[in-house]
């Protein structure tokens, strides 16, 4: 039996209904911000990029525990270091906006990650997808085994039900 848990909750902001995760790092904000915005970075939890990487500026992203993953093009809305990182991801199944925010207290930093939902968009697979991804961050930065996708898809799938 595994101890993976639906993390994700929804809240609506000025930009419309957003599905909202957390998680709590202890090290530094540039820590964390540097697993979210660096090729390194990245590749150690979601996925590997190349491009132009600021503000206004756009990456190609392809996620590596995807079986047979094509790069996507990711747009960079916003990009305050090391607290605000804002993106569009253009991907077959549409176009995922994304913000990750970030704020430390006493070396520990907390990570806000949220999609803006589109009307129609099925989280009952988008919120074990994340809770998926950033539970492999979190492994990437303890040491913990790599989550594995099917202890998330389809078991978490009827708490995100539950809140469409």
């Amino acid at each position: 039996m595994s101890d993976v848990s639906a993390t994700g909750y929804l809240r609506e902001d000025s930009s419309g209904l957003e599905l909202v995760f957390e998680r709590t790092f202890e090290a530094p904000i540039t820590e964390i911000w540097s697993t979210l915005t660096t090729s390194e970075g990245t590749a150690a939890w979601i996925g590997t990029w190349t491009g132009d990487a600021r503000e206004g500026g756009s990456v190609s992203f392809t996620m590596t525990a995807e079986e047979s993953a094509e790069p996507e093009d990711v747009a960079i809305l916003e990009c305050q270091a090391p607290t605000r990182l804002q993106v569009e991801f253009a991907s077959e199944a549409g176009v995922w906006h994304l913000e990750a925010d970030l704020r430390e207290v006493d070396g520990v930093t907390t990570l806000e990650f949220s999609q803006l939902l589109d009307q129609g968009q099925d989280i009952t697979s988008i919120g074990p997808g994340w809770d998926f991804y950033l539970d492999r961050l979190v492994a990437s930065r303890t040491g913990a085994p790599m989550p594995v996708w099917s202890e998330y898809f389809p078991v978490l799938s009827a708490h995100y039900a539950r809140l469409g």
